[in-house]
């Protein structure tokens, strides 16, 4: 994988009235094809999930998939107007979350740029948390 963008995410998530921020500035690579732009890193120890790939796959501003590839495998799928019910492993074990999509901005062209987005996450349709999520990718100089 050429490791020639800069990959910035901030996160932010709202738990039982808790709010707990966390920013990881990584190198990975980001590509366009068929319409849908792929931004595609390594996890490290200070994401707990070393050893693992991740790709986020942004579809306009309607769905973006967040897929952990390795020995902590997950999906997780968020798109406008559905709920979907995604495998997360958190390597404890598994779970199987409710996911609806709360917003999606996408701001990405070939060169790079942003996506921001906001999702719930509940098990057997309780609330877990929010989740607000921004990604911004630019060339490496």
């Amino acid at each position: 994988m050429k490791e020639d963008f800069l990959i910035t995410i901030r996160g932010r998530i709202e738990q039982n009235g808790d709010s707990d921020q966390i920013e990881l500035i990584t190198r990975g690579s980001f590509v366009q094809r068929s319409g849908s732009y792929f931004i595609t890193y390594q996890e490290t120890e200070a994401t707990g999930y070393v050893g693992c790939t991740t790709t986020v796959k942004v579809e306009g501003s309607h769905r973006v998939s967040m897929l952990r590839f390795g020995p902590a495998a997950s999906q997780l799928i968020i798109e406008k107007e559905k709920r979907h019910v995604c495998h997360y492993e958190t390597g404890h074990g598994a779970l199987e979350l409710g996911i609806a999509a709360e917003d999606i901005e996408s701001a990405l062209t070939a060169q790079g740029g942003s996506v921001n987005f906001s999702y719930t996450l509940d098990v057997d349709t309780a609330m877990m948390s929010r989740n607000f999520v921004n990604i911004t990718v630019r060339p490496v100089v």
